[in-house]
């Protein structure tokens, strides 16, 4: 067909596939830590009352409520949150409270081989992306960009619905697009990687942030006008990350301006590329946040408006 890409690009990021996590079994322990801003009680309970009713044990971090200025505690509270979640064998999946800013305050002090040794579902996004990226990349697990528990607050029932099916069937990954729209057409393959694009960028030339070689990239931010989003885009650009994607999966862009300036700047800044890229995806701050689950091998097809995988993110333990 004229004009689409078949070109398929294959990723090298890891010689070795991603950590699968257990499988979040019926009436597990759900763990709620606080690893960047700060949050009350009354903003999560709704959240809470709706896992519960689900059938989930709720176990809240030790200092989830604390606030040190913009920070949810100190760091040495919120890495013992982390750390504690993840040894607790009660707790089947670690929820991230809400998003805001510390995360990547965090990084130096996590110890990965412990999660190496422990995998299990985490979740979050928006400044959490800091943590999802470098535990995918330091321990190997496969991390999920989705719903937070503050979000519950505001309707994101369905989104946490979809999440917790996801998380609970070993069932193969897959999202419909439709309704999207396709800057670039084609077809790619490659982990899913990306999350926060401010965050992205920020994490740029540390030892935490994977290679986006090969990668099927999503991206998404909140109150950041077109002309910052081409200034952060560029330089992954000349940073030489950029290129070298298999694909660009751009979800929503809230606050950031209009949507038809939002689609011409991807248009620009994949000119030379010969990769589809597609814009208005389901993920991020905005109506919808269907969860992505970063590092596990997906395909997208823009003449189908899907993006599938052939794999479950997670794995059944008795397998």
């Amino acid at each position: 067909m004229d004009g689409y890409y078949l070109r398929e690009r294959y990723s090298s990021i890891k010689s070795e596939k991603p950590i699968k996590p257990p499988l979040l079994k019926p009436g597990a322990g759900i763990g709620i830590i606080a690893p960047a801003g700060p949050v009350k009680a009354h903003e999560l309970d709704p959240g809470i009352q709706y896992l519960r009713s689900k059938g989930y044990t709720v176990i809240l971090g030790k200092h989830l409520y604390e606030q040190e200025g913009y920070l949810a505690g100190n760091d040495e509270a919120r890495i013992e949150d982390l750390h504690r979640m993840v040894l607790n064998l009660e707790v089947g999946a670690v929820f991230c409270a809400r998003g805001g800013y510390g995360c990547m305050r965090l990084l130096e002090r996590i110890d990965f081989e412990l999660f190496r040794k422990h995998p299990k579902p985490f979740i979050g996004y928006s400044d959490i992306t800091a943590l999802l990226l470098a535990l995918y990349h330091k321990s190997g697990w496969i991390t999920f960009h989705g719903p937070m528990v503050k979000d519950l607050a505001s309707g994101h029932q369905g989104d946490m619905d979809t999440l917790l099916d996801m998380l609970g069937s070993p069932a193969p990954w897959n999202l419909s697009l439709e309704g999207c729209r396709i800057i670039k057409p084609g077809r790619a393959r490659g982990p899913l990687i990306g999350g926060n694009l401010s965050l992205l960028c920020h994490m740029a030339g540390t030892e935490y942030m994977p290679e986006l070689r090969g990668c099927i990239l999503f991206i998404e931010d909140r109150g950041e006008m077109p002309y910052r989003l081409d200034r952060m885009l560029t330089s992954l650009k000349l940073s030489g990350q950029l290129q070298e994607v298999a694909a660009i999966v751009a979800g929503e862009f809230v606050s950031c301006g209009r949507k038809e300036d939002i689609d011409r700047m991807l248009e620009d800044i994949t000119s030379l590329m010969d990769i589809p890229v597609i814009s208005g995806a389901p993920i991020g701050h905005g109506k919808r946040n269907i969860p992505f689950p970063i590092g596990l091998d997906a395909v997208l097809d823009t003449s189908q408006f899907l993006l599938q995988s052939s794999e479950a993110p997670i794995t059944n333990e008795t397998d």
